[in-house]
């Protein structure tokens, strides 16, 4: 019998696996296509063959190909509906920074306007900056300059540091406190500024999920158990609310708006209640066609529940300075529960979520939103007051405080609206109308009775400033102020009359230095002696002159180096004294005990001590400022009065901490609790595990707020050791906050 053959069949060849990359960047042109069917996507696919060619062999620290990250951010600029021009930055964002690829290079490729977006989101090299707050204060700066110019720059900013909140958790601690806290203080306040709800409230949650991770976990926790009973009280609303707008022909849609976690965790700690006082957790949003129907609904609301007295708010009549527009009323329900309801129109809606990004679009020859677009206006004031703030700290701090949400609505006599931060002062509003108007400021009337100028500004209020031809700012406004326009006048003016003072001091105290220690300047070179501010770091002789005055240096040291080995000797050290009435210089000395371990950086023989308004305690950061004789006041940069003290830059100096020590620093303490037996203990029990010290304790009840307050001054190594203590304080259940005083 013949034997058969057997063939085998060659085993199929499995088709590649897809690329993960390549298939997100065909759901995003197909997302393009949904909203602009008309575009030539050529000059897309062009940009994102050109960021991967350059971003291959990088990857993240999730382990992912980097060319996913461009692409997300993409992907996030099209869910805002923007142009192929910043789609095309999302793409490219990183390549001047992470590759070799220059700006010109981009330019070349794909055009000015493309080009001018990917320098505006690049941040400046590593090499440039003698720190990294003076490197991310001047990258912020440049930010802000290419915002003016173009919007999108902001655009991309926002959409790349969203993906990489979403991508936190695979980075170390450190990076992700630092990211995530840049985030809450500088980019979570500008996407609210330029009204985008959805891109600011995510941001917020996702920095305080790394930030403050207990919190999260428990508010989330209480908000998921309290979810099905909140339906449920919705749902039974919704009901009500839609037949009696039916009733009335109004037309509406209903959504739940829920309180976001952040939003809630801000609310517990500016109110120091518990989470069970909460009672918005879940509101009610109605969306009408009109603003007829708008003013309608509020009546039918106001009508079936009784509205609380202070919290119905026109932002239609008066809309938020980011053009945020809506009618709030907080209510009191079928079962006594309190709820929040929010009326606007299909169009307010979108421009609630969206903001300025609901604006981009192709109107009458141009894109995106108006140059005169309020939004926009802000950001050029803002531009405009930070480009004299040199000192990065300072520059960052102000940032900061003009980033801060409008709380305040005021009018001048003539019904002008004036927004303000909350607790701003009349002071505030009078540099808000003109920096001369501030500057001459003496007095005001608000609501036609004269008030202090430190008074808190309350919404309604019509407020007149009295002026006075002459008249100049006082130090003590520092402290009072909340905006940053009118902190920064105010530092400027200071600084000028400071800095004429300064340099009339040092002369003299030069002059009668050199006469005391036998030393002839009259015979010294204007030359030798602009060589000598020069190797001090200054330009110019009169510097140098403030410098002394200010009391940085001893002018013994000046005259050595004037002219060295001329100077006599003297039998013992002499301490340095100015002029009449003069700015003394630092006392070379031995420091106080507990003030040893901080130094002046560069210099080992400037009197250094703590100063006790904050008392500063190793790890935080600080900064010192030369005192008139006494040498350097070191303050913690979170103490209150550092903003007072810093209006003259040339007075702070660079303070370090300079050994390791055992040494306690001792620090007060307010613990808000609820008022329960055991809650004395429990605290005790925690600062007895940390082996802490007690030096002074003190507790007490609020009888208007249901709480207690606990006062303590605990003795602590280190900032380390006293974020534990606060953290494992605030894991007692009862514990509403904890914060750290300054005096």
């Amino acid at each position: 019998m013949p034997s058969e053959s057997v063939t085998t069949a060659e085993p199929t060849a499995l088709p590649p696996p897809p690329d993960p990359v390549e298939l997100l960047y065909r759901d995003l042109t197909v997302k393009i296509h949904e909203y602009r069917p008309k575009d030539d996507l050529a000059s897309l696919e062009t940009a994102f063959r050109f960021a991967r060619q350059w971003h291959e062999g990088q990857m993240r620290d999730s382990g992912e190909p980097y060319m996913v990250h461009p692409v997300k951010v993409a992907h996030i600029l099209a869910d805002m509906r923007m142009d192929l021009v910043a789609m095309e930055t999302g793409l490219l964002h990183d390549v001047v920074e992470d590759t070799s690829v220059t700006v010109d290079q981009v330019r070349k490729e794909f055009g000015d306007e493309v080009a001018r977006c990917v320098d505006g989101v690049t941040k400046l090299s590593k090499l440039d900056f003698y720190s990294a707050e003076e490197r991310q204060a001047e990258s912020f700066r440049k930010m802000l300059l290419a915002m003016v110019e173009d919007i999108r720059v902001m655009m991309v900013k926002l959409a790349d540091r969203l993906h990489n909140m979403r991508t936190l958790g695979c980075l170390s601690p450190e990076r992700r406190e630092r990211i995530a806290r840049e985030t809450i203080e500088i980019y979570a306040p500008i996407a609210h500024r330029l009204g985008m709800g959805k891109i600011r409230g995510e941001l917020e949650d996702l920095a305080f999920q790394h930030l403050e991770p207990d919190a999260y976990r428990e508010i989330v926790a209480t908000m998921e158990s309290r979810r099905h009973s909140n339906e449920e009280f919705l749902a039974e609303i919704k009901q009500i609310v839609e037949t009696e707008l039916r009733g009335e022909g109004i037309p509406a849609r209903m959504d739940a708006r829920i309180k976001r976690p952040y939003s809630v965790f801000l609310k517990l700690r500016r109110q120091k209640i518990a989470m069970d006082q909460v009672y918005d957790l879940m509101a009610l949003r109605i969306v009408t066609d009109s603003v007829k129907n708008c003013y309608a609904a509020l009546g039918v609301i106001h009508n079936r529940w009784r509205p609380i007295p202070g919290r119905i708010k026109d932002f239609i009549a008066i809309p938020r300075p980011n053009l945020y527009q809506s009618l709030h009323t907080s209510v009191v329900g079928p079962h006594g529960q309190t709820f929040e309801v929010q009326i606007r129109t299909e169009e307010m809606h979108r421009v609630a979520e969206e903001g300025i990004a609901a604006h981009w679009k192709y109107k009458e020859g141009r894109k995106g939103p108006a140059a005169d677009d309020q939004r926009i206006t802000w950001l050029r004031h803002l531009v405009e007051w930070q480009r004299d703030v040199q000192d990065p700290g300072e520059f960052m701090s102000t940032l900061k405080v003009d980033l801060y949400p409008e709380e305040v609505y005021t009018f001048t006599p003539r019904g002008k609206v004036i927004v303000l931060p909350r607790e701003a002062t009349p002071i505030d509003f009078a540099y808000a109308i003109h920096s001369d108007v501030g500057s001459t400021c003496v007095g005001a009337k608000v609501n036609g009775r004269i008030v202090p100028l430190r008074s808190s500004l309350r919404n309604g209020d019509v407020v007149e400033i009295m002026t006075q031809a002459g008249h100049q700012p006082s130090k003590d406004w520092l402290a009072i102020v909340k905006t940053a326009r009118a902190r920064n006048k105010i530092k400027h003016l200071i600084n000028a009359s400071e800095r004429a003072k300064a340099i009339d001091i040092g002369q003299k105290y030069l002059d009668k230095e050199s006469r005391r220690l036998g030393v002839q300047l009259s015979r010294i070179s204007k030359n030798d002696l602009e060589r000598v501010a020069s190797e001090y770091g200054y330009s110019k002789m009169e510097d140098l002159y403030a410098a002394l005055g200010y009391g940085k240096f001893s002018a013994r040291q000046v005259l050595n180096k004037v002219a060295p080995g001329t100077v006599k000797e003297e039998a013992e050290e002499v301490k340095p004294t100015a002029a009449a009435d003069a700015t003394a210089a630092p006392v070379p000395g031995r420091p106080t005990d507990g003030d040893a371990v901080i130094k002046v950086r560069g210099m080992d023989d400037l009197l250094v001590y703590r100063a006790k308004c904050c008392n500063p305690i190793r790890g935080e950061a600080i900064v010192g400022y030369v005192t008139r004789g006494k040498g350097v006041a070191v303050h913690s940069k979170m103490c209150p009065n550092v903003q007072s003290l810093m209006y003259d830059v040339e007075r702070k100096i660079e303070v370090e901490w300079a050994r390791s020590t055992e040494d306690a620093f001792p620090v007060r303490i307010v613990v808000h609790t609820d008022d329960r037996p055991g809650m004395l203990n429990q605290l005790t029990s925690v600062l007895s595990d940390e082996n802490t010290n007690i030096r002074s304790l003190e507790a007490k009840t609020e009888l208007d707020q249901d709480g207690a307050l606990v006062e303590m001054t605990v003795d602590v190594r280190d900032k380390k050791q006293l974020e534990k203590l606060v953290a494992a304080m605030r894991r007692i259940s009862g514990v509403r906050d904890v914060e750290r005083l300054f005096n």
